[in-house]
Order: structure tokens, then C-alpha cells, then sequence
């Protein structure tokens, strides 16, 4: 069972830059393909960036290419979401989410960190 704790959200101004932490409990964290998804009010959870479990293989959602940047540290048990020149439209509350090697689905899921920009 993996656990996620994300960290780092706040409130900032548009073009202020934020970085998000998820810290995950499990000692096997390199075997997992990790994920930062987003949901703002009134729309549905939508993914905004991946990285594979070996750092290899990044994917990053068209809105966000260009400004934002998903790392991990495997030693660290950790993944971030570097985000930069926030927009308004960036605001939801953002969350971790690890996917098991051989597996198609995100199963084990954050609770979340709220990034609210302002205009």
C-alpha cells in the first residue's frame, strides 16, 4: 500500500512559480510511474503531467508544456511538479498519483494541495 503526501500548494499571484512535493511511504517508490493530476471546481480530474518509473518517459498535458516540469528523486521517495508562470487557469487542487510497473491505472492517490492563482 502506497501512501502520498503532497506538499507546496499556496495562493500566488499570475507569473509567480510554485513547486509541489509528494512524498510516497513505499521503499519500491522506483518501481512505480508517478503522475500529478489537477481538478478545479465544476470540471472533472484531469492529468498534468507524468514521469515513468526509471525518469525516462515524461508527458505533460498542452497547457502546462513549457512552464511546468515533473522530476523525481527515487532515493528520496519523491516526485515534484515544478510550476512556473502560473496562470489563473491553474488554479484546482492538485494531486499525486502512483502507477505500479505492469499496470495501466493510477491506484494509489494523494490527498491533494490546493494552488490557487490570483490575476
Amino acid at each position: 500500500q502506497v501512501q502520498l503526501v503532497e506538499s507546496g500548494g499556496g495562493l500566488v499571484a499570475a507569473g509567480d512559480s510554485l513547486r509541489l512535493s509528494c512524498a510516497a511511504s513505499e521503499r519500491t517508490f522506483g518501481r512505480y510511474g508517478m503522475g500529478w493530476f489537477r481538478q478545479a471546481p465544476g470540471k472533472e480530474r484531469g492529468v498534468v503531467a507524468t514521469i515513468s518509473w526509471n525518469d525516462v518517459n515524461t508527458y505533460y498535458a498542452d497547457s502546462v508544456k513549457g512552464r511546468f516540469t515533473i522530476s523525481r528523486v527515487n532515493a528520496k521517495n519523491t516526485v515534484y511538479l515544478q510550476m512556473n508562470n502560473l496562470k489563473p487557469e491553474d488554479t484546482a487542487v492538485y494531486y499525486c498519483a502512483a502507477r505500479p510497473l505492469g499496470r495501466f491505472a493510477y491506484g494509489y492517490w494523494g490527498q491533494g494541495t490546493q494552488v490557487t492563482v490570483s490575476s
